[in-house]
């Protein structure tokens, strides 16, 4: 077998065999195919497609790279919670401990942020003392005893895709529906997970901008999960304003510690009821759709879900008081406040540029070398629909380090339009996209 015929064969159009497939995933992680030739396939791919069985061998050829996670040691049917990401998405520190709280076992390997915030074991590692470093053992041990456990993904899970995403990102590659389905699930699949929801952002902040492009990708994503056997349904979420209130690691462990104690913003608690909802039917410990929220809702407000999450706090060896004490967590020595340059509505609040700029004030990584500063960030006064008056406090910055403070809040306020007229409602949640098809909202 040739790499030259390999993408002659895709730049004519042809459908690629499992056979080549592995061929190329074999031969490029190993460095026994060059990346000239790698570019080269990859920009055929981009050009013409893959079809519904290319994207499947894709995905298993990727996630065979390297380790896959065993985890039939863990009794009950675990499932999984993958975000395409956004601002303001802390949805596991609330979702993880709520579903657990319900006996669905939950067994999540996370990854750190690149780019606005952290990502969601920056997040936990806001919480003093608490670790996301185990062995397989007693990551294993943990969800059979306590029903969940979160920890960092290891280098040897699926090292095809980090070489593989690499060279997508420097040749133009990236925006491929079957390219990005396959390095996503296959990072899911090679964790373990014996279901999973997805759940696939959709506007300014998102990766997909476009709605019809995060159903596509869902579609993509639902339809490989299921093709290798793990039951898998993708929600279609909103993400053209920030998510919640707070955006940056310690404030945002705050918000979600305050959704499981029944105080939550109103999109956040509702995105999180949702997710976990479909979650606890593929977990099957509910029936039914309406089971599993009412079972989610009920631990909330019985408290069965904070205890889960001291529980889990104190298990991961972090300190469980935060949950009632937020002075444990890393502060910001200033609090800024950013005002209104006119009155109106709150028309639009660019998801992106709110999480640019928490990235200035170092709630973020611009280069895997930054340092997170997991005390800034930003907390939202109003949101899309609200009326403010000239003057008004439309958001407060949380800072230390106030060298691109000036910018940062510069930037903010771009981020917001202010119009006359009272905005038209977005929708949270557009639709759900499972094996039989897509049910838009």
């Amino acid at each position: 077998m040739r790499m030259y015929d390999i993408i002659k064969k895709k730049r004519d159009g042809y459908e690629l065999t499992k056979e080549e497939i592995n061929f190329f995933v074999e031969g490029y992680s190993k460095g026994e195919i060059p990346d000239y030739q790698a570019s080269a396939l990859v920009m055929a791919i981009f050009l013409k497609k893959m079809t519904k069985k290319e994207t499947v061998y894709l995905t298993e050829a990727m996630m065979h790279s390297g380790d896959v996670i065993d985890l039939s040691k863990i009794e009950g049917i675990k499932v999984d919670k993958h975000s395409t990401g956004g601002v303001g998405d802390k949805t596991t520190i609330t979702l993880a401990p709520l579903v657990a709280s319900c006996g669905a076992p939950v067994a999540k390997m996370s990854g750190r942020g690149l780019g606005h915030t952290g990502g969601t074991l920056d997040k936990l590692e806001s919480i003093p003392g608490l670790s996301i470093e185990m062995d397989q053992d007693k990551f294993i041990d943990n969800v059979n005893n306590h029903k969940i456990a979160v920890c960092g993904q290891t280098a040897s899970i699926v090292p095809a895709d980090k070489k593989l995403y690499a060279l997508r990102d420097v040749t133009a590659t990236v925006d491929n529906i079957s390219l990005i389905a396959s390095s996503i699930m296959s990072k899911k699949l090679a964790s373990g997970a014996d279901a999973i929801v997805l759940d696939v952002k959709t506007g300014s902040g998102a990766f997909m901008k476009e709605l019809e492009d995060s159903f596509a990708l869902a579609k993509e994503m639902v339809d490989i999960g299921n093709g290798m056997n793990r039951e898998t349904i993708g929600v279609v979420t909103d993400m053209d304003q920030p998510l919640g209130f707070a955006v940056g690691n310690a404030l945002e462990v705050k918000e979600a510690i305050e959704t499981l104690k029944g105080n939550g913003p109103k999109d956040f608690t509702e995105l999180c009821l949702n997710l976990g909802a479909y979650m606890l039917m593929l977990a099957k410990i509910a029936s039914s759709y309406e089971e599993g929220r009412k079972m989610l809702e009920e631990s909330i407000s019985s408290g069965k879900a904070l205890d889960k999450l001291r529980e889990f706090i104190e298990i991961q060896g972090g300190n469980k008081d935060v949950v009632d004490n937020y002075d444990l967590l890393p502060k910001a020595t200033n609090v800024i406040e950013v005002k209104s340059p006119r009155k109106g509505y709150v028309s639009k609040i660019e998801a992106e540029t709110v999480g640019l700029s928490a990235m200035m004030l170092g709630a973020g990584r611009e280069t895997k070398e930054d340092k997170l500063d997991l005390g800034a960030g930003i907390v939202l006064n109003k949101k899309v629909g609200d009326f403010v008056e000239e003057g008004e406090i439309l958001a407060h910055m949380y800072v230390n380090d106030t060298t691109k403070l000036e910018s940062a809040k510069e930037r903010l306020l771009s981020a917001y339009t202010i119009s006359d007229e009272k905005p038209v409602e977005r929708k949270l949640i557009y639709g759900i996209v499972t094996k039989d098809g897509i049910k838009r909202f």
